[in-house]
């Protein structure tokens, strides 16, 4: 179970919650199959595992992991628009009058429900590890979106949920900025060879580089004129690599060959163990990385009330 993306949310004020509470309250809002007339259901399944035993709570030492799930039918607005346009032009045409707004909308919905049973259906999943002794939640997902959808879940089904999402006190774009110009990045981190580049104007252009060489002089070249960092990637130790962008979003996160060999070793050779070794060993790196990615980045700015 290794994370893709990382948004991380610090809570606010301690929150003691013992996973067979967690549990009890997930099993209020279990994930299901949208009914004929639904556009979408939204809830919880099991982490890992499948069928009605599995937990909807994954523990692995201090560590915890849960996983929402979308159903959702798929319309495409093209189908609907011209089955709309249809059945508008033919009132129009037998009746010789005009179809306005109101009417319209009401067709539009009629042809939505009609359609609804025969549509596409897709799920998608996002995971959150809760990480409650260092006060983190991180969503493994690249977007705010997504991650506060499942987020204002929780908070309905455990009744609070006081986080905000992990900010720095100086912006990252200075910083990324800054690492690129002088080539070197914090302790511990290495600039790689992609970067994008805006300029500070609100009509500027922006320069995307993928496997460039940053030191170059085209990229200097863009950092005299004025533009700035707003995303880059990078590595952290000999451990993993990542993109980091102006949003505090981590994407493309990759671990390194020796971290998966290590959960690879540790978990033997059931599955559901391979699982639960390759999360625990993730998220003692990520409480390795965070505090270091944090403070190159100038230190957390501490939210009200911790």
């Amino acid at each position: 179970m290794w994370f893709k993306n990382l948004l991380a949310y610090r809570l606010t004020q301690n929150l003691d919650l013992e996973p067979e509470t967690l549990e009890d309250a997930l099993s209020s809002k279990k994930a299901r199959s949208c009914a004929s007339q639904e556009l979408s259901t939204y809830g919880f399944v099991a982490p890992f595992g499948k069928g009605e035993d599995a937990p909807l709570v994954h523990v692995s030492g201090e560590f915890m992991l849960i996983c929402a799930q979308k159903e959702e039918r798929i319309l495409p607005g093209s189908v609907v628009r011209d089955a709309v346009k249809e059945k508008v032009d033919a009132i129009e045409a037998d009746q010789g009058r005009k179809v306005y707004k109101k009417e319209r909308d009401q067709i539009k919905d009629e042809i939505i429900q009609a359609f609804l049973p025969r549509a596409f259906i897709r799920k998608s999943s996002t995971f959150a590890a809760l990480d409650l002794n260092r006060g983190l939640i991180l969503v493994n997902s690249p977007s705010f979106k997504r991650a506060e959808d499942l987020l204002s879940t929780v908070r309905e089904v455990i009744g609070s949920l006081p986080i905000r999402p992990l900010t720095v006190k100086i912006s990252p774009v200075a910083t990324m900025t800054e690492w690129v110009n002088t080539q070197k990045a914090a302790e511990d981190f290495f600039v790689l060879d992609s970067c994008e580049l805006r300029d500070t104007h609100e009509d500027g252009g922006i320069v995307r580089c993928k496997r460039q060489d940053l030191t170059s002089d085209e990229v200097k070249n863009h950092l005299e004129i004025g533009k700035v960092v707003t995303q880059l990637s990078l590595a952290y130790k000999d451990k993993l690599s990542f993109t980091l962008n102006d949003q505090m979003t981590i994407k493309g996160l990759k671990f390194e060959d020796l971290l998966q060999d290590q959960a690879q070793q540790d978990g033997g050779d059931e599955a559901l163990d391979q699982l639960d070794a390759s999360f625990q060993l993730m998220m003692l790196t990520f409480r390795e990385f965070l505090p270091s990615l944090i403070e190159g980045l100038g230190g957390e700015e501490q939210p009200q009330g911790i």
